[in-house]
């Protein structure tokens, strides 16, 4: 028999038929082929009329009969079809009977008994007290600080093996990752950096002029986006890129435990995977910002002129409050910040977890984690400057 002759005897008669003896009693009978064909109709029609039956009265003296003698054939989709029909008597609280059932489908019935076990009822979590929680996220920040002084002492340990030996650096992904980092960043960096040297422009003009020093908005917007801006900004933004992309990477290797067979060779996941990035960080991240600079000086001067302040007058003033130490510090700064963006989206790549969104958290805590790190470093680095006056 065809699966359309199937189809056509079943249109002709229901397998299954709903009828109310009375208030309390209910039988349903099934007939012919119980298959995913023939209930395909009528499913819906009986739990329907189960469900309005089931709500009327009293409904623990209510009673289901499932009268299976004249079955012919039964499959799993009519297995399914007698637990649906149980698992809603039993949630009401109703009875439930089912009689005539050859025997040669009571072993299919019984591998699903008890019936409960299918549908588990959901364990609802206990409400965590202020206390809990709060030292929860004290241990996990705990962890988290020693998983990242040990991680930085491999680093370093790793990345002074690399200048003792370079000819065992991966250089070839250290050029990836460095193209990655450096060149594929250059427009959102040139962008970005474009508008920052508008903004600061305009915004710092707004003031200035109502004390009719707009020539100095000039010098001090310079000095603003070689020492901090430029760095910050260039920083931010590999964070949000590579800082991700380098989690991502890493993190889908975790999870395919490709990490585990470098482990299992004997090879440092930390020599084979982070050096090379971190090293595209180191030298990345110091062309980015001078690019950085540039642009937002550039975009600065083209500002400045809707207020009549000539290139030649912008340039003087800048040469007179920007020393080649005012850059220094930037660059070196912007160094540190390429260590700390690469080295944190290594780390949480490396941290990653099992499951689908194992790779996705991974790449979100190594932004906020990179970010975090900016700041921090960031702050110590203008402590230092404040007292040294560098």
């Amino acid at each position: 028999m065809s699966i359309s002759d199937t189809i056509s005897d079943v249109s002709e008669a229901p397998v299954a038929v709903w009828s109310q003896i009375d208030a309390n009693s209910a039988k349903v009978s099934l007939s012919g082929i119980v298959n995913v064909y023939s209930l395909g109709g009528v499913w819906t029609q009986i739990r329907d009329a189960q469900d309005v039956w089931l709500k009327q009265g009293d409904v623990k003296a209510k009673t289901l009969t499932v009268d299976s003698a004249t079955v012919g054939s039964l499959d799993g989709a009519g297995i399914a079809f007698l637990i649906a029909i149980e698992e809603a008597q039993i949630n009401a609280g109703a009875k439930y009977e089912l009689s005539g059932l050859d025997p040669r489908y009571q072993p299919l019935l019984k591998e699903f008994d008890p019936i409960s076990n299918l549908f588990p009822v959901p364990a609802v979590k206990p409400k965590r007290s202020f206390v809990v929680s709060t030292g929860m996220a004290v241990q996990n920040l705990i962890d988290d600080t020693v998983g990242l002084i040990t991680f930085t002492g491999h680093l370093f340990s790793d990345l002074v093996w690399s200048v003792r030996n370079p000819k065992q650096v991966r250089w070839g992904d250290f050029i990836n990752a460095a193209v990655e980092a450096g060149i594929a960043a250059l427009p959102i960096v040139g962008l970005v950096a474009f508008l920052i040297g508008v903004i600061l422009s305009f915004q710092a003009a707004i003031g200035m002029q109502q004390f009719g020093a707009v020539s100095f908005v000039g010098p001090l917007a310079a000095l603003g986006i070689v020492r901090e801006m430029g760095p910050l900004i260039t920083a931010i933004l590999l964070a949000g890129r590579s800082s991700a992309a380098f989690a991502a990477e890493i993190g889908t290797m975790t999870v395919n435990s490709e990490v585990d067979a470098l482990v299992s060779g004997g090879l440092s996941p930390i020599r084979f995977l982070v050096v090379p990035r971190v090293l595209a960080g180191i030298l990345v991240a110091p062309i980015l910002t001078l690019f950085a600079d540039i642009v937002s000086i550039f975009s600065s001067m083209l500002t400045m002129l809707i207020y009549g302040i000539p290139f030649v007058n912008f340039y003087n003033g800048m040469l007179s409050a920007v020393d080649v130490e005012d850059i220094l510090s930037g660059l070196l700064k912007a160094t540190l910040f390429g260590v700390v963006v690469s080295a944190m989206g290594c780390l949480r790549g490396m941290q990653t977890g099992t499951g689908a969104a194992a790779v996705g958290i991974s790449a979100t805590r190594a932004v906020v984690s990179s970010i975090v790190m900016i700041v921090i470093v960031d702050g110590i680095f203008a402590f230092i400057s404040y007292k040294t006056g560098f």
